[in-house]
């Protein structure tokens, strides 16, 4: 038994349990998946300021990191290709390192007001090529890398998901003012005494304003 689910009860652990709670797929569902980067996919992709990348390493541990910039900024090259740009980051590098690792990787495309989105999974590498980064400019910046997928399979997801949380409704937002601010929660996480919230709020201003690219 895992030690770290060792506290949950009632598990289920296989896919005929799974398939008596909740059943089937319906023929839509079933056969939505496409192996290609269609002319659908391609204008979803065009609008999209957001995606989301999901990678892990060869032990399974996991990570998911937002990248996001102006609609359009993943970059299509053909019917099975795709490239997202790295902006400057925190250089952590999590998604770097587990495609290292573990070439296999997941996307899902946003685009803010629609509760649907755009999923792909494929195989990824770690690319330098100058003229595509030349094509990914933003702000005047060239990216020193990027992540290159080959499409395996794309479908399109509905917003279910969106509707329960009116994620696009503002009026439904939490009121953050009892919240400590992240740099105050940076800081305890870090927990060391000369990081302090202020200090940590100061590099945020700081890589938020000098470098966003």
């Amino acid at each position: 038994m895992n030690s770290n689910t060792s506290i949950f009860n009632n598990r289920v652990e296989s896919e005929d349990e799974l398939r008596q709670l909740l059943g089937y797929p319906n023929p839509v569902v079933a056969q939505k998946t496409i192996t290609t980067i269609d002319a659908h996919c391609r204008s979803f992709i065009s609008l999209s300021p957001m995606v989301y990348l999901a990678t892990s390493d060869s032990r399974g541990s996991c990570d998911v990191s937002p990248r996001g910039d102006a609609p359009g900024f993943v970059y299509v090259l053909d019917e099975k290709h795709l490239v997202i740009p790295e902006r400057p980051g925190n250089r952590k590098m999590d998604s770097f390192l587990n495609l290292l690792e573990n070439p296999h990787a997941g996307l899902i495309f946003i685009i803010p007001g629609l509760e649907e989105t755009l999923r792909m999974n494929g195989r990824a590498s770690i690319i330098t090529d100058p003229d595509l980064m030349e094509k990914m400019s933003s702000h005047g910046k060239i990216p020193k890398l990027g992540i290159g997928i080959q499409v395996e399979a794309c479908y399109f997801h509905c917003g279910k998901a969106f509707r329960r949380s009116e994620l696009w409704k503002p009026e439904s937002w939490p009121d953050l003012s009892a919240m400590p601010t992240v740099a105050k929660m940076l800081a305890d996480h870090v927990g060391v005494a000369d990081v302090t919230a202020e200090s940590v709020a100061q590099g945020l201003r700081e890589s938020y304003e000098k470098r966003l690219y």
